[in-house]
C-alpha cells in the first residue's frame, strides 16, 4: 500500500542507505546526525520504504524486517461487526515459515466467529498490505486473511474473505472485470465525549468549542446548526487535524481527494479516499478509521463515526460512488443516456434500490442509524435517482460532463458505521442483480426526478425507518447467499449479533422517555 516515489534515484539504493545508516548507528552507539536532522531524513526514507513493500517481494520484504527497521509486526483483521481486531508479535517471529502457516488465535472470543468447541484459527498475512504504523514506532501493520486450521482454507466468515469472493463473483458473470469504489467518509471530532449506560443512570454529554456554548470554550468563533459548510478557520478549528491525518494517509499509500468542514456542527469532517478496487478500498476505509481515532486521541480528542451523535443537526454518511469496468471501458457511461449514464447503470442503481431492506441491514447497521436516515438534513430517505439531488437514494454526479472514466452512481444511504468488506460485496451483488434481471427503474417509480424537492413529493417510496424491519428482510433475503458470495454462516451470524444489539440498545429506559412521557 505504499506511496508512489517521487524522487527520481533509485529506490534501492535509498534502502541499502537506509540500512547503512542503523548499521553505523549499532556501530557507534550515536547517530550520525543530529537528532532533527535525522528525523526528518527518517521520515523521507521511511516514506520509501512504504513503496518497497508494495513491489518487493517476499524475501525482500523479510530482509527489510532483518535490518532493524522493524521490531514489531502488528496483525489486524476485521470481525462481522466492523471492528478493527489485532494482535501484535515480535519481529523474529515473522519468519516466513510462520507467514505461510499463519498465526494462531482464540475465534471463540471475536463475536459472531466460532464458538468454545472450535475455536483455533489462523491469521494469514497479505504482505501487500504492509505499512509503517504511524502511531507506534518501528511497528510493521499488517492486515490479515482469517484461515479455518483443519480445513485448511479461507474462513467463509471473515468479511474480507467474502469481499475477495465479490470480486470473483464480478468476474464470473462476465458483466464486468472490475468495480471501483470511492466512500466520501463523514465522522465528527470532538473535544470530548462522556457517557454511562447504568439501569438507574444514563446520560450522554459532547463538548466541542464550535457550540460555543461552554465557559472556557468560547472563543468568539462558534459555528451554528446546519452552517459547518464551508466555513474558513477559525471558524473551521479542525484544519490542522484534518491536514495531519491527510498526510498520515498519502504518507501509508492511501491517496486522498480533498478534506473540508462538514455541514453539522460540532466538528464534522470529511476527507475523500481516491477510487480503487473493492477489497483494497475496504482495507484504506479501516485503515482511516484507524488513523482518525488514533490521532484524535493525539489530539486529546475523540473521533466518533455514529451516524446521528447530534439531534437536529446533519449526520454523518458514507455515500458510496462505484461504477464497474470491462477491457477498460466504463460499463456506466453512455453519452446519450439521462445523466450521462447508460441503461446498464440504470438497471445496477434498481438493482440497489429493489433490495434496499437487506442492503440497508449491511450498509446501516446500526440503531443510530435510522436517526440519521430521515426526511431533510441532506438525508438520503427517498427510494430514486437523479442528477445532482442529494434527497434522492442515489445521484448521479455531474461535475463534469462527456468525461467516461469518471462517470459513476453515488448509492448515499450508506453510513461509518458499516462494515465495509461487506457493505461494499453486498452493493455489488444487488446491483449485478439488478443487471442480471434487465430491471428498469422507471417501472418502479424510481426516477429519474430532477428539480423537485423529492422529501414533499407524495406517492415515493421512502426507506425503512429501524433496524430490526431491515434485519428480518435480510434473513429472508436469498440473492445474497445464492450469489456464492455471502455464505450463510455469514449472513446468520451477523443478523443474531445485530439483533442482540438492536433489542438490548431499544430496551434501556432514555433521557427522552422522561422529557416526553413522565407527566402522564
Amino acid at each position: 500500500m505504499g506511496v508512489k516515489n517521487k524522487f527520481s534515484f533509485d529506490k534501492k539504493i535509498i534502502f541499502l542507505y537506509h540500512k547503512n545508516i542503523f548499521k553505523e548507528e549499532k556501530k557507534t552507539k550515536k547517530s550520525s546526525f543530529k537528532n532533527k536532522d535525522k528525523g526528518v531524513f527518517d521520515l523521507i526514507l521511511s516514506l520509501l520504504v512504504f513503496d518497497f513493500i508494495k513491489n518487493m517481494d517476499t524475501k525482500e520484504v523479510f530482509e527489510l524486517i532483518d535490518e532493524n527497521l522493524v521490531d514489531f509486526v502488528d496483525l489486524k483483521f476485521t470481525d462481522l461487526r466492523g471492528t478493527f481486531q489485532h494482535m501484535t508479535i515480535p519481529k523474529k517471529e515473522f519468519t516466513k515459515e510462520n507467514v505461510e502457516k499463519g498465526f494462531g488465535f482464540d475465534g471463540s472470543s471475536i463475536r459472531g466467529f466460532s464458538s468454545i468447541y472450535d475455536s483455533d484459527m489462523l491469521l494469514k498475512p497479505d504482505l501487500e498490505t504492509a505499512f509503517f504504523d504511524p502511531f507506534f514506532e518501528k511497528t510493521l501493520s499488517v492486515i490479515c486473511d482469517v484461515w479455518e486450521p483443519e480445513k485448511g482454507e479461507p474462513f467463509e466468515k471473515d468479511p474480507r474473505f467474502t469481499a475477495k469472493k465479490a470480486e470473483n463473483y464480478l468476474k464470473k458473470t462476465g458483466i464486468a472485470d472490475v468495480s471501483y469504489w470511492g466512500p466520501e467518509i463523514e465522522f465528527f471530532v470532538f473535544d470530548g465525549v462522556d457517557f454511562s449506560l447504568l439501569p438507574h443512570h444514563s446520560f450522554f454529554e459532547i463538548k466541542s468549542t464550535e457550540f460555543g456554548e461552554e465557559d472556557g470554550a468560547k472563543d468568539g468563533y462558534p459555528v451554528a446548526v446546519k452552517s459547518g459548510y464551508f466555513p474558513a478557520p477559525p471558524f473551521d478549528k479542525l484544519q490542522a487535524f484534518r491536514s495531519e491525518m491527510v498526510k498520515i494517509l498519502e504518507g501509508i499509500g492511501i491517496e486522498v481527494e480533498v478534506h473540508h468542514h462538514e455541514v453539522a456542527s460540532g466538528g464534522q469532517v470529511e476527507i475523500d479516499l481516491r477510487y480503487d478496487t473493492l477489497t483494497k478500498m475496504a482495507d484504506k476505509v479501516m485503515i482511516y478509521k484507524y488513523v482518525a481515532r488514533n490521532l484524535a486521541k493525539k489530539y486529546g480528542m475523540v473521533a466518533i463515526f455514529l451516524p446521528k451523535p447530534i439531534f437536529g443537526d446533519n449526520g454523518s454518511g458514507m455515500h458510496t460512488h462505484q461504477s464497474l469496468f470491462k477491457k477498460g471501458k466504463n460499463l456506466f457511461y453512455d453519452k446519450e443516456g439521462y445523466g450521462q449514464i447508460s441503461k446498464l447503470a440504470e438497471s445496477y442503481l434498481t438493482g440497489l434500490l429493489v433490495n434496499i431492506a437487506p442492503l440497508l441491514a449491511i450498509t446501516n447497521p446500526t440503531v443510530n442509524s435510522y436517526r440519521r436516515l430521515v426526511p431533510h438534513f441532506e438525508a438520503p430517505t427517498v427510494l430514486a435517482f437523479s442528477k445532482r439531488n442529494r434527497s434522492a437514494a442515489v445521484r448521479i454526479p455531474m461535475y463534469f460532463k462527456n468525461e467516461e472514466k469518471s462517470k459513476r452512481i453515488e448509492f448515499r444511504c450508506p453510513d461509518p458505521t458499516t462494515n465495509p468488506y461487506l457493505a461494499f460485496s453486498a452493493m455489488l451483488v444487488f446491483g449485478g442483480y439488478g443487471i442480471e434481471k434487465k430491471l428498469d427503474p422507471k417501472k418502479f417509480g424510481f426516477g429519474p426526478y430532477d428539480n423537485e424537492n423529492l422529501w414533499e413529493k407524495e406517492g415515493l417510496k421512502q426507506t425503512p425507518d429501524n433496524l430490526l424491519t431491515v434485519l428480518e428482510e435480510l434473513k429472508k433475503d436469498k440473492i445474497l447467499t445464492e450469489s456464492g458470495v455471502f455464505d450463510k454462516t455469514l449472513i446468520e451470524s451477523y443478523y443474531q449479533i445485530k439483533k442482540e444489539e438492536a433489542i438490548l440498545s431499544l430496551r434501556y429506559t432514555t433521557p427522552a422517555d422522561f422529557w416526553f412521557y413522565h407527566d402522564i
